[in-house]
């Protein structure tokens, strides 16, 4: 069953434009990209019963309260997903789940022009956090 999961969101991807940079259907998983949308390398693990997407953004060089409070302050104004840190605390990624049995087409462009706008409209304060010495928000 999770095969036509993969299947389907690999058609989903294509229908919506993306480059196919990777796939592994044994372990249900693509890696993705749409340049002109800011996204790159957008993995997608199709893991019966939930779609996860994830999209590495960043790596913090000085984490600080105040950089995590801009990011968890943003993450109100995001409509679909959310930033989450890795296990080091350092790396951000984006992320959002679906559920496998009813993901429709809309559903999932609507998490990836989510994800494009974020880029968009907060890529200034990324860029900021990405810098050593420039991670405070403000700074």
């Amino acid at each position: 069953m999770t095969n036509r999961y993969y299947h389907l969101v690999r058609t989903y991807m294509l229908e919506l434009g993306f480059e196919l940079r990777h796939q592994q259907e044994s372990s249900c998983l693509l890696v993705v990209s749409k340049p002109e949308l800011g996204i790159e390398n957008l993995v997608l693990s199709c893991g019966d019963p939930l779609l996860i997407l994830e999209q590495y953004l960043l790596e913090l060089p000085a984490p600080s309260c105040e950089v995590y409070q801009a990011l968890l302050q943003k993450n109100r104004d995001i409509i679909h997903g959310a930033f989450v840190l890795d296990e080091s605390g350092r790396k951000v990624i984006f992320r959002d789940t679906l559920q496998l049995e009813h993901l429709d087409r809309p559903e999932l462009e609507a998490v990836l022009n989510s994800l494009a706008l974020l880029l968009s409209e907060f890529s200034d304060e990324l860029i900021a956090f990405s810098k050593p010495g420039r991670g405070e928000v403000g700074a």
